[in-house]
């Protein structure tokens, strides 16, 4: 895990994310203060499962929210989105409570787990205790109906004026004056509800009566968690994106945070430099990131013009005034300043270092370096022998010039893969005349650096070549070249260097040979038969039971079963040169 990268955490509310090698997204949490909590991932003594995560995290994104509240709901939609290995309990199909306010001809007001069509929905709350008992003390104060179904005659609730009997009062009851109070509440107007209960505290409070302030005071703080505005979920179940940008004079940052059926489930994050308008490139960006797919909605800053925005998106793209959507824009916009301050101060600290590594290495090799190739050989007892090799560039790995080999020559001589893979990378690269890089590296000892060097003279081509030499633990602890050990210190910034090159090959190589060697594994001494399709195989695995059954069979039962004769002879063959192997 990259310090530096760890020291730019934002001290704020949200969610981090783990990913592993294959960028998976293999834990979600949530922290009060990202920084803290991410950090203390990686000092001191965990558990054994804690342990075992932190093991397989390569890297992590954040996302800040405006409170730790929001946080909670964030989480949980994330994991339902990702279902990551590590997260456990959170993973089924439970949510966050919601209070419902239903559209019948005579309303109830009732706590609800997932979002219906029947009413009017507000949340979701992250303290379920507080939802209920929000739900409960309004229910006190507004007289809905309170049974389902409705009763034929007149309830508890009717007799202490906290229903209007709907079962018993025949003639249309309006509703709509509690209504406008109870929406007005859960919006966040709770002002004329709460004041009245810090009355009641207080006079309770003086009449010595503390259990009943007591109770008081909770509901106060049950209506302080439950009305606290929360924008990572909105209720019309829409799918929307938010897109902020950060700019400075040379790079932009770009955070759309999500929103699928009302919540966000995900985020894109994206920096990159700009030649001369910000605007225009972000524009460009974003008209190829939804050439085939728009959300419902896009919101923007005010950093965007609406004649801009309509030209590239029509009607959906919006630039929210004020409201959740206009703190949903803001919360994006906030993320993406914490991505370009981060993005910089870490990209500045990794091309420093790398900088220096390579000034470094041209004082060795006495040359620019700008390009650099790095081979490795992978084989296990002879068996799917392959080379594999890397290419780095001056802004970094070049995965696309990546390349792998399988060996013609040899199964199991290192020094003799070495000369084939060079031989076939670099004639390959003067015959079609294409760049040439500036340094050879073979992970690898004297031998295979020699034999790398044997065949790039015999190229006529003046390339250094240099090995990547381990100690006995297999650990990097010198590189050698032109007949020399130069000594590696691990604190300098050549052997971190170095020492990526030779962990990126090496992860590419082993990669490549496990699935070779899998594919070896599943392979059939009928792969090669010409005419013999999957559909015949089939018509084999169907007819015999095993290749010594179909070795000892007549050629005339494979010709009765659909086989044609030749195939047939030829399978015969094949079996009977593999019997004699």
């Amino acid at each position: 895990m990259d310090k530096q990268k760890l020291k730019n955490l934002p001290q704020a509310p949200g969610c981090y994310i783990m990913k592993d090698d294959q960028d998976q997204v293999i834990y979600v949490g949530k922290a009060k203060n990202l920084a803290n909590r991410v950090k203390s991932y990686f000092t001191g003594a965990h558990n054994e499962k804690t342990t075992r995560l932190i093991s397989e995290i390569v890297d992590f994104t954040t996302i800040i929210t405006h409170s730790e509240q929001e946080s909670l709901i964030l989480e949980l939609n994330l994991i339902k989105q990702y279902l990551p290995k590590y997260n456990i309990r959170l993973v089924d199909d439970k949510t966050y409570p919601y209070i419902e306010l239903t559209e019948e001809e005579h309303p109830r007001l009732q706590v609800v787990r997932k979002k219906t069509p029947k009413g009017r929905i507000f949340g979701p709350y992250p303290n379920v205790y507080s939802a209920r008992e929000t739900a409960r003390l309004l229910n006190r104060l507004y007289p809905l109906r309170k049974c389902d179904p409705i009763p034929k005659v007149a309830c508890l609730y009717y007799h202490i004026g906290q229903c209007l009997g709907p079962c018993i009062n025949k003639e249309k009851i309006d509703y709509e004056p509690h209504i406008e109070a109870i929406i007005r509440f859960l919006k966040g107007d709770t002002k004329e509800v709460s004041n009245t209960l810090k009355k009641e505290m207080k006079a309770a409070s003086e009449a010595l009566s503390f259990e009943k302030a007591a109770e008081y005071r909770d509901m106060i703080q049950h209506i302080e968690n439950t009305t606290e505005k929360q924008f990572i979920d909105l209720n019309d179940l829409k799918d929307r994106d938010a897109i902020g940008i950060a700019t400075n004079n040379e790079d932009v940052a770009i955070q759309i945070l999500k929103m699928r059926q009302g919540k966000i489930v995900d985020h894109e994050q994206t920096v990159f430099a700009f030649v001369q308008d910000p605007i225009e490139t972000v524009l460009t960006y974003l008209s190829q990131y939804y050439e085939h797919h728009q959300p419902d909605e896009l919101l923007f800053d005010h950093s965007f013009t609406e004649v801009d925005l309509n030209f590239f998106f029509g009607s959906k793209a919006i630039i929210p005034q004020k409201g959740s959507k206009k703190k949903l824009v803001d919360l994006a916009v906030k993320n993406a300043k914490h991505d370009l301050t981060h993005h910089h101060m870490l990209y500045r600290h990794q091309q420093e270092r790398r900088n220096e590594a390579l000034q470094e290495l041209k004082d060795v090799f006495k040359r620019e370096i700008n390009k650099i190739e790095v081979f490795d050989n992978a084989q296990l007892f002879g068996t799917s022998p392959i080379s594999a090799m890397i290419v780095f560039k001056n802004d970094g790995f070049a995965k696309k010039d990546y390349r792998k080999y399988h060996l013609k020559s040899t199964t199991n001589d290192d020094y003799q893969a070495i000369r084939e893979v060079t031989y076939r990378r670099y004639q390959k690269l003067l015959l079609e005349k294409k760049e040439l890089p500036d340094l050879i590296l073979v992970d690898g000892g004297v031998g295979h650096t020699n034999a790398a060097k044997e065949v790039i003279n015999s190229l006529n081509l003046k390339i250094p070549v240099a090995g990547l030499k381990k100690n006995n633990k297999h650990q990097l602890e010198s590189l050698y070249y032109d007949d020399k050990d130069i000594a590696l210190l691990k604190q300098t910034n050549t052997y971190r260097f170095l020492l990526k090159l030779s962990e990126e090959v090496h992860r590419f190589a082993i990669d490549f040979h496990r699935k070779t060697r899998t594919k070896a594994a599943n392979q059939s001494p009928f792969d090669d038969i010409v005419g013999l399709g999957e559909k015949r195989k089939r018509t084999l695995l169907q007819h015999f039971k095993s290749l010594d059954e179909i070795k000892e069979a007549e050629i005339e039962v494979f010709v009765k079963i659909g086989i044609p004769r030749k195939i047939a002879e030829k399978i015969k063959e094949v079996l009977d040169a593999k019997s004699h192997l």
